[in-house]
């Protein structure tokens, strides 16, 4: 497999990088060797939102979480968004510089712009290849989803 896969939003590239996993709520997690994953928002949900500027967590650093429950809040140039637990486990630890500054989701989602780590069974999330594949699937949704926006925001 290559280094990354690019899905093509319209015009606009979601890369993927191949050394991660994918979660169906559009989050990538680093595998750690010690249990510690980390998560972070994929390039195709950061091209959804667009712009990120607040960043809040409604649990703590050590809280067992279950899976979708809601873990924190997130407002966009697009959204406002309620953010789900992509797994079942514990919340180790969320990326504390994000709270101050949350630029580096929109800038550098795979690195310094990492949400949260949590320990958790990893084994449910996909590989790029199939993170592509279930994109494919859902892209003809989100358009209509995005158009039903834009004639929304022309009405106003």
């Amino acid at each position: 497999m290559p280094d990354s896969l690019t899905f093509l939003m319209g015009k606009h590239p979601a890369i993927l990088p191949a050394d991660v996993r994918y979660c169906r709520n559009h989050m990538w997690c680093r595998p750690g060797a010690d249990g510690r994953h980390q998560f972070g928002f994929t390039g195709y949900a950061v091209r959804l939102m667009q712009d990120v500027y607040f960043l809040e967590w409604k649990v703590n650093d050590g809280d067992a979480v279950a899976l979708k429950q809601e873990i924190g809040f997130i407002e966009s140039s697009k959204a406002q968004s309620e953010l789900y637990s992509p797994l079942a486990g514990k919340d180790i630890r969320f990326n504390p510089s994000l709270l101050n500054d949350p630029s580096a989701i929109n800038s550098d989602t795979h690195a310094t712009g990492w949400l949260f780590e949590m320990a958790a069974d990893i084994s449910g999330t996909m590989d790029a290849g199939e993170y592509y594949a279930y994109l494919e699937g859902a892209w003809a949704t989100a358009q209509r989803i995005l158009k039903n926006q834009v004639n929304l925001d022309d009405d106003e």
